[in-house]
């Protein structure tokens, strides 16, 4: 899969310094995988959950922090819309992601 953007992982690692090993094991699988659909994805994401419009939430290191994705299953892409907290996730308008 090809992820866009690093970035965000990036810049939320540096704030919450304890997630890093977490979104980067995130990463290194989405960007080895080659997932052709949700259920595959859910095989080795077994916590993931659609939430419409091709997005996706991420249990990220036990359930402490949340990703949404959008995947683009047909092309293999995703993009990385918001990294957080429960409680900044509990804030999000997944309809504005």
């Amino acid at each position: 899969m090809v992820i866009i953007s690093y970035k965000t992982i990036r810049e939320f690692a540096q704030k919450y310094p304890v997630s890093a090993d977490s979104l980067n094991n995130w990463y290194i699988i989405m960007d080895r995988s080659d997932f052709s659909n949700f259920n595959e994805m859910r095989k080795t994401f077994g916590s993931a959950d659609a939430v419409g419009n091709d997005l996706y939430v991420f249990n990220i290191k036990g359930n402490h922090y949340r990703l949404i994705a959008r995947i683009i299953f047909k092309v293999r892409t995703v993009y990385t819309k918001f990294i957080g907290t429960h409680a900044e996730y509990d804030k999000v308008d997944i309809s504005q992601l």
